[in-house]
C-alpha cells in the first residue's frame, strides 16, 4: 500500500474515533485496528500521535473552509445573506447525529495547553472562520468589530450544541447575527 492510500485510510477513521471518544482515549492501536493500516506504516507515516492529530486537523480545517465558502455560494448572493448562510451550515452540521462539537475546540480543550502544534492549528481555524465573516462585513461597509462579533455567535453555537446535542443554537446564532448586522448597518 503506498503512502497516499496508507494516509488516506488512517486520516477517516482517527478523525471519526477521535470524534466520538476524544484524542486523549484513542490510542494508536485503536486507529490500526479501525483503519486496516500497520502499525509500522501507521509509525512511519505520523512517527507520533500528535503528527497524526495534526493531520486530522489540517484536513477537517480544509474541509470546513471549503464548506462554508460552498454553502453561501450556492445558498446567498449578498454579502449579508452569506455571513447568515454560515449560521445555516452550522445548524445542518449539528444536526448530524455524529456531531460532538468542533473538533477544534474539543481538540483545543484536550491538547491545546501541550501541544503548540494543536493550538496553533485550532487557533488558524478560528482565524480563518473570523476572517470569512471580516470578507462579508467589510464588502457590507460594516466595521470591523462585526466580524469578531459574529465569529464569537458561531463559536458559541458550536459548544452549546456539542453540549446539549440539538441544532437549534445555530438559528439561536442565527437571529441574533441578523440583529448585529441590522445594528452595524443603520449606523
Amino acid at each position: 500500500m503506498d503512502a497516499e492510500t496508507a494516509e488516506a485510510r488512517l486520516l477517516e477513521p482517527a478523525e471519526e474515533l477521535f470524534d466520538e471518544r476524544g484524542v486523549q482515549a484513542v490510542g494508536m492501536d485503536a486507529i490500526r485496528t479501525a483503519s486496516g493500516v500497520s502499525l509500522k506504516r501507521l509509525y512511519q507515516l505520523f512517527p507520533s500521535k500528535d503528527h497524526l492529530v495534526w493531520a486530522v486537523l489540517n484536513r477537517r480545517d480544509g474541509a470546513v473552509r471549503e464548506a462554508i465558502a460552498a454553502h453561501g455560494a450556492t445558498h446567498a448572493t449578498t454579502p449579508y445573506e452569506r455571513v447568515l448562510a454560515v449560521f445555516d451550515h452550522l445548524g445542518e452540521r449539528f444536526a448530524d447525529p455524529g456531531f460532538r462539537g468542533c473538533a477544534f475546540i474539543n481538540t483545543f480543550g484536550e491538547m491545546g495547553g501541550i501541544s503548540s502544534d494543536v493550538a496553533a492549528i485550532a487557533r488558524g481555524h478560528k482565524q480563518a472562520l473570523r476572517g470569512y465573516f471580516a470578507e462579508q462585513t467589510a464588502a457590507l461597509g460594516a466595521p470591523g468589530e462585526l466580524a469578531d462579533q459574529l465569529a464569537l455567535l458561531a463559536n458559541g453555537a458550536m459548544v452549546v450544541a456539542g453540549i446539549d446535542g440539538t441544532p437549534d443554537p445555530a438559528a439561536q446564532a442565527k437571529d441574533a447575527a441578523r440583529v448585529l448586522l441590522e445594528a452595524a448597518l443603520k449606523s
